[in-house]
């Protein structure tokens, strides 16, 4: 099998991971009920979705 020649060095194998940061949630608030949800996405709060009653709201 083949090994590598020289080793990688530090800012080589940073440069290469530079890439693989996590990226935080996008989340807007509902406005209808002010709670945190996706974009695009229906609220699962309230159950509205771009200003039109999709689903009923979930009892908690």
């Amino acid at each position: 099998m083949q090994a590598p020649k020289r080793k990688t060095s530090k800012s080589k194998r940073d440069m290469r991971r530079s890439h693989h940061a996590l990226t935080p949630v996008n989340a807007v608030a509902c406005s209808n009920c002010g709670e945190l949800k996706l974009r695009h996405t229906l609220c699962p709060s309230c159950g509205q979705y771009r200003g039109k009653q999709v689903v009923e709201a979930s009892a908690e």
